[in-house]
C-alpha cells in the first residue's frame, strides 16, 4: 500500500510518500509545495492544487491521509487553513482517492513523539521511523508523519488504478512538480 500523506497550508503544503514493502515501511518522496504569500488567495490556491494533482499522477498513492483540523484562536487563519484542506481533497477526489483524516495528536502518536510533541520530536521521529537523515521543512515531516499515520491505523482506503504512465509523461510531471518546490527542498533525481 502506498499512502501520500498531506500536512495542509495556504502558503506551504507538505506531502510525504510513504509505502509498505513486505511489512516494512519504505520512504517514497517527499516535497513541500510553496506558493507566494504575497498573490492573492484564489491564486494560491489553484497552484497547490495544480502542484498537488500532479504529486498524486506522479506516486500514484492508493490511498491519501491528512492531518485534521486543531484549534485556532484566529478565527481569519482557520477560514483560510480551511480552504488549502478543501484544495487537498478536491485533488484526491479528482483522482478517484478517498481522504483520511487523522487528528494532530493521533498523527504524533503514530509515530511515537507523543501526543504533545512539537514538530522538531515529529521530524525526529519520521527520520527514524523511514531511515532518513533529515528532513527539510517541518512541512514535510509532518505529512510524511500522516502518511506513516495512515499506515498504522488506516489502511482501508480502496485502490485506484491510475493507469500506466509513459517514462517521458512520468520525467514530465516531475519537472512540473519540481518547479513548483522551493530549491532548497526539490528531491534529488534518481541516478
Amino acid at each position: 500500500m502506498r499512502v501520500l500523506g498531506i500536512d495542509p497550508g495556504s502558503r506551504f503544503m507538505g506531502y510525504g510518500v510513504v509505502e509498505e514493502r513486505r511489512g516494512r515501511l519504505v520512504h517514497v518522496g517527499h516535497g513541500v509545495i510553496k506558493v507566494d504569500p504575497d498573490a492573492a488567495l484564489e491564486l494560491r490556491l489553484k497552484e497547490l492544487h495544480d502542484a498537488l494533482l500532479t504529486a498524486l499522477r506522479l506516486y500514484k498513492p492508493q490511498a491519501v491521509a491528512v492531518e485534521g483540523v486543531f484549534t485556532f484562536r484566529n478565527a481569519r487563519s482557520a477560514l483560510i487553513l480551511g480552504h488549502a484542506r478543501g484544495v487537498a481533497l478536491l485533488a484526491a477526489a479528482q483522482v478517484g482517492l478517498t481522504v483520511h483524516e487523522y487528528p494532530p495528536a493521533r498523527v504524533k502518536r503514530a509515530v511515537g513523539a507523543g501526543g504533545a510533541a512539537d514538530k522538531d520530536a515529529v521530524g525526529r521521529m519520521v527520520c527514524t521511523f523511514l531511515g532518513l537523515e533529515e528532513v527539510e521543512r517541518a512541512d514535510a515531516s509532518d505529512a510524511l508523519a500522516v502518511a506513516l499515520c495512515h499506515l498504522n491505523h488506516g489502511r482501508a482506503a480502496v485502490p485506484v488504478a491510475m493507469g500506466k504512465v509513459s517514462k517521458s509523461r512520468r520525467k514530465s510531471a516531475q519537472s512540473q512538480l519540481t518547479d513548483r518546490l522551493t530549491p532548497a527542498y526539490r528531491r534529488p533525481e534518481a541516478g
